[in-house]
């Protein structure tokens, strides 16, 4: 039987070692066997938790962002509301519940969502029925005329990244390879260079997530409107070395262990996505921790008013300073006329 595995030891036999983010695209991207094509990784069943599954505030507080960056920008009639990557759409189904009494905000949205796995597009279809929403495989098929209110909650973590390792030799690309008929990681000259560090060091760098990342601030640059993009991750003016992990059944693991079955995920460069959408034209706000974002937002109000235990629990794990509070972090891109809460002025 075909298997991830065994797809990734034929190219390789074909085509010569592959670089992490070759491999990344397709133990998840395959079109037919790929993680995230073949299941619903989330949950207690699944590999891991997202924030919209922890709690309900997660998606509220999102909701009265995007809708109070959409009234100060003038409450324009028809906007494009796009998820990336929406699970099993409790994010999106919270964030429409939050925003149901701001006048003529739900009657503007046209609803889409940005998803290739054919299993968690039929559980948002349960989720979000009756609000209509519209699939795509990428963003290269959003609509180009209004503005584009994006949220990418944990989307860009995903993305293929590509390592750079320091060796008495000079930079080196860290490579999938094989030993006999055993998957191994090694070194390949690389074609690129970076400035000199010392011996051992890794410096991460993902194309294809700049790449997304300058499309989508050249898209809200022209049409207007704003990207809320949350993930783990780092700010920092210098490389923070090897981040990529794999998950399984909530357990870390080797990343060529399970291959096909564990998620594999980087830490996101926030500096970088900052400059990135920075040249292409936009307003960046941010990044800021997950903490300092949910609570300028009023999620412990919000919490002790509901008087919920599980609730209330759900938003300190939210805001957990040496969890997810901190080691999440928040960037809004933006065009002129929007404007966030909860991000200091740029």
């Amino acid at each position: 039987m075909e298997s991830i595995e065994s797809v990734i030891k034929a190219h390789i036999k074909a085509h010569g070692p592959m670089d992490m983010g070759a491999f990344m695209a397709i133990a998840l991207g395959h079109p037919k066997l790929g993680y995230y094509i073949t299941r619903d990784p989330l949950g207690a069943g699944g590999d891991f938790t997202t924030a919209p599954e922890i709690s309900q505030l997660f998606g509220e507080m999102i909701g009265l962002c995007i809708a109070d960056a959409w009234l100060r920008a003038g409450a324009c009639p028809l906007v494009h509301l796009v998820e990336l990557g929406p699970g099993r759409g409790t994010l999106m189904a919270d964030l429409l519940r939050a925003t149901r009494r701001v006048p003529a905000f739900h009657e503007s949205l046209a609803i889409h969502l940005v998803e290739t796995s054919p299993v968690l597009r039929a559980r948002q279809a349960d989720t979000l029925a009756g609000f209509k929403p519209r699939w795509h495989d990428s963003i290269d098929t959003l609509p180009i005329e209004a503005p584009l209110l994006v949220v990418a909650n944990e989307f860009f973590d995903a993305l293929p990244v590509r390592q750079a390792v320091m060796t008495t030799k000079g930079w080196m690309e860290r490579v999938v390879g094989l030993e006999g008929d055993t998957l191994t990681l090694g070194l390949h000259k690389a074609a690129f260079t970076f400035p000199a560090l010392k011996e051992g060091a890794v410096i991460e760098f993902a194309p294809i997530r700049d790449a997304m990342t300058a499309q989508l601030a050249q898209r809200i640059a022209t049409q207007g409107g704003m990207m809320l993009a949350i993930d783990y991750g780092h700010d920092a003016p210098q490389p923070v070395g090897d981040t990529l992990q794999a998950m399984h059944k909530h357990i870390f693991c080797g990343v060529l262990e399970h291959i096909g079955d564990a998620d594999l995920t980087s830490h996101v460069d926030f500096a970088q996505m900052r400059r990135v959408a920075a040249e292409a034209g936009c307003t960046v706000y941010g990044s800021t921790t997950q903490k300092n974002f949910l609570e300028a937002l009023g999620i412990r109000l919000r919490a002790e008013k509901l008087r919920d235990p599980h609730v209330l629990a759900g938003a300190e794990r939210l805001l957990d300073h040496v969890g997810m509070g901190q080691l999440f972090r928040v960037i809004a891109i933006t065009s002129g006329s929007f404007s966030p809460v909860g991000f200091e002025i740029p």
